[in-house]
C-alpha cells in the first residue's frame, strides 16, 4: 500500500497534476470543494492517471484541507513512484 501527500486546487480552470518529488503531488482539479466534490473528481483523476480501479484509492487524512494524504493499496510505494515519473503530463 502506497501514501502519498496531495495539495488540491479546487476550482481550477482545467484537471491537472504536478509532482513535488517522490512523496506529494498536487493536483487541480475544477469540481468545487463542496460536498466531498473535490475529493472525489481527486480519486477520479489518480485512478484514471495511476491506471488503478477507484475502490483502490482514498482520502486518508484531510478529506475537508487542501492538503491531504491519500492512500492507493492496489500500489507499492515503488510503483507509485515509476508510474508518476513515467506517466506523460
Amino acid at each position: 500500500m502506497a501514501h502519498i501527500t496531495v495539495h488540491v486546487h479546487p476550482r481550477a480552470s482545467r484537471n491537472a497534476l504536478a509532482v513535488r518529488d517522490d512523496t506529494a503531488l498536487e493536483i487541480w482539479t475544477t469540481a468545487p470543494p463542496v460536498d466531498g466534490r473535490a475529493n472525489e473528481a481527486v480519486i477520479d483523476f489518480l485512478a484514471n492517471q495511476l491506471g488503478v480501479p477507484r475502490s483502490a484509492i482514498r482520502v486518508a487524512t484531510g478529506a475537508s484541507a487542501r492538503t491531504k494524504v491519500v492512500e492507493i493499496a492496489k500500489l507499492t510505494p515503488d510503483e507509485l513512484r515509476a508510474r508518476l515519473i513515467n506517466k506523460p503530463r
